[in-house]
């Protein structure tokens, strides 16, 4: 007998409850970044994860070891590299930071994404 196809996940229905977490302490530069996190879907490895994820105005020191696709929905931010590289994302904006990746995240206006991330 066949499988059942797995079910579509709607980012418009209902939220389940939020995972609510900050950066470590150590790596926060400013303010107080307090975050959420609804994590809509995940593989049964767990590499691969999307959802939603919201944060406060803060700044705080990022190593990425995944790769995450983000589309902010609402606020602003800033993402600056060690390299000196800097971007400035606000609504409506996508964007890609790589395994690899470190530097600053500073969320300027209270933010909202949907992302997708793959381990």
């Amino acid at each position: 007998m066949p499988s059942p196809c797995p079910a579509i996940v709607d980012f418009q229905a209902s939220l389940p409850a939020a995972e609510s977490f900050r950066p470590a302490a150590e790596r926060i530069l400013a303010g107080d970044p307090s975050q959420a996190a609804w994590n809509l879907f995940a593989t049964g490895d767990g590499r691969f994860n999307c959802g939603i994820w919201t944060s406060e105005a803060g700044s705080w020191r990022v190593a990425f070891t995944e790769n995450e696709f983000c589309h902010l929905l609402e606020g602003v931010i800033l993402v600056k590299g060690d390299d000196g590289s800097e971007w400035r994302f606000s609504a409506g904006q996508a964007f890609v930071a790589p395994a690899g990746f470190t530097g600053t995240w500073t969320v300027l206006e209270p933010a909202r994404k949907f992302y997708a991330v793959y381990e």
